[in-house]
């Protein structure tokens, strides 16, 4: 079967319409390798009850609508690698492109984790070259550079807040 080597829109708007392929896929990503369809069956069942461990009909509905739908359409798309012999699954190649559809991004293109962390990380080699005498950033006192991140996170959170907000409202 030829997997295309880019999803169109559409076709990853598809794949992310359905919450256990989304969940499928959440948990996929935090995996340092494959795991078995039914451990991925139990998480997607304990998400869905909101239990853990979840009750036993809910998690076999998970795992059977899993084998059956949902597993193949994401193996087609070429998002994910499923053996059915020995019952694993794991990411494919090809479910980086879904990442940027699964976070929220900004408005100007990056997610609110990269944004997060790269205040953070700016404020942190502000206040560590101060600390340490670098050129340029020992002029500023250290608590000047660390009152000046938590202001840039304070801003961050604002700009979020306030984004989501209008999101919600229009």
């Amino acid at each position: 079967m030829a997997v295309p080597v880019t999803l169109p829109e559409t076709r990853i708007h598809a794949l992310l319409s359905n919450e256990r392929r989304q969940a499928t896929l959440d948990r996929l990503s935090r995996a340092d390798d494959e795991l078995s369809v039914s451990d991925l069956a139990t998480f997607v069942a304990e998400r869905e009850s909101g239990t853990s461990p979840p009750p036993r009909d809910v998690r076999e509905s998970v795992y059977c609508s899993l084998v059956q739908t949902h597993l193949p359409t994401l193996e087609e798309s070429g998002v994910v690698v499923h053996d059915a012999d020995a019952q694993t699954v794991r990411l494919a190649p090809h479910a980086e492109q879904l990442r940027v559809y699964q976070e929220v991004v900004t408005s100007f293109g990056v997610t609110w984790a990269e944004l997060y962390r790269t205040v953070g990380i700016v404020g942190l080699c502000a206040v560590l070259g101060s600390l340490v005498g670098a050129p340029g950033l020992a002029r500023v006192d250290p608590l000047l550079w660390t009152s000046l991140a938590l202001v840039g996170f304070a801003a961050v959170s604002v700009y979020h807040l306030w984004s989501y907000r209008f999101s919600l409202l229009g």
